[in-house]
């Protein structure tokens, strides 16, 4: 065909046939496109992607390709760039302004597993590229600096602007707070209600998170004063409900999943998590016993009509990898590695059609 001369305006409106897949507009009208170079049969560009843990990028990037090649010329040497830069539900000013989507991971009940579940998603959101935060806000079991071999590591404090701040402890790039930081681990510490509250407050607004895609909160179980903190104090992008498949949890998990949907509350459900959802033996990895039930968690979020984010497996290098303070995803190998990873993916693409489809999540003004 010889060649063919291309210029930026013919390849943003080749580009702009491409439609991202889940927020339904094209490349173009979002933004998407950057850094359009054009030479004599070549073009490269670069793609900005909602998160980096975007289950379709190849999709878009080999999109992009077929788009050059049909609305201008097969012989085009295309190079695509993915780059990504998370939206954010932040609206006006905030107690933690560098934090762009703060998600709540929250259950009926306790037993469901949900503080593995959080600080599994946390490191698979960090290895897809996403910077991450976890705050511990569990007053009945903070089992985070367990999970992340760190029960023993203290925050420091940095005095700055005149005002002390808390710098969070980072493991395995994960930057984290916990209640369970504050109090020695052997004894037993009541927490009233108000008390707990103010620690909660003091994790958003006296700690020195920095730049963050994603802060993931890990509640107590059921529906407490630290539920309302939450909403009070910061914008909430969303809460993950975790469940297990037996009734009771289901029946527990309708409870959580009903408070964040209160008029006065109104936070988004990005979805529903299904944990020990079968049992795998290490020596049988093809069979899946449904020891628990099956198919619950499926049924609560279609019931909402809220995404089903994905099903862990109950298997023992799971547990095992908690008690040892490296979560499972930190084991390339694992049954549940992939099972998280998948996971992690759905709740990042989730929270993208959120940010892209809903108002900015305001903070609840209620008095309770």
């Amino acid at each position: 065909m010889g060649e063919f001369t291309i210029n930026k305006e013919k390849v943003l409106q080749a580009l702009s046939t491409v439609q991202e897949p889940d927020l339904k507009k094209d490349l173009v009208t979002l933004g998407m496109i950057r850094d359009i170079e054009v030479g004599v049969n070549q073009v490269s560009f670069t793609v900005v992607l909602t998160t980096p843990a975007c289950p379709l990028k190849e999709l878009i990037r080999r999109s992009c390709v077929e788009a050059i090649h049909t609305q201008l010329s097969s012989d085009i040497d295309v190079k695509v760039n993915l780059t990504a830069d998370v939206t954010s539900t932040r609206s006006g000013a905030s107690v933690i302004p560098g934090v762009k989507n703060v998600i709540a991971i929250a259950s009926g009940k306790g037993g469901v597993g949900k503080s593995t579940v959080t600080a599994n998603l946390a490191l698979a959101l960090h290895r897809s590229g996403a910077k991450v935060g976890i705050i511990d806000a569990d007053i009945y079991g903070p089992s985070i600096p367990v999970m992340f071999g760190a029960e023993d590591l203290q925050p420091t404090i940095t005095p700055k602007d005149g005002k002390n701040y808390i710098n969070p402890i980072r493991q395995y790039g994960i930057k984290m707070i916990s209640i369970g930081f504050l109090t020695p681990p052997d004894s037993a510490v009541v927490w009233r209600g108000p008390m707990a509250s103010q620690a909660l407050k003091q994790f958003f607004g006296d700690t020195d998170w920095g730049e963050l895609d994603y802060l993931l909160i890990d509640l107590p179980p059921g529906t407490s004063d630290i539920h309302l903190t939450l909403v009070q104090t910061v914008p909430v992008t969303g809460a993950v409900i975790v469940t297990t498949p037996q009734k009771v949890a289901l029946a527990d998990a309708n409870k959580g999943l009903a408070m964040f949907r209160q008029p006065q509350i109104n936070v988004p459900i990005l979805g529903v998590i299904e944990n020990m959802a079968y049992f795998t033996p290490a020596e049988l990895p093809d069979n899946k016993y449904y020891i628990f039930g099956q198919g619950g968690g499926v049924k609560l979020a279609e019931r909402y009509q809220v995404p089903f984010l994905g099903q862990i497996p109950l298997v023992q290098s799971i547990r095992e990898a908690g008690d040892e303070g490296r979560p499972a995803v930190m084991n390339t190998e694992s049954v549940g590695t992939e099972a998280f990873r998948d996971a992690a993916e759905a709740l990042a693409q989730q929270v993208a059609i959120r940010n892209a489809g809903l108002e900015k999540t305001k903070v609840v003004e209620m008095r309770v």
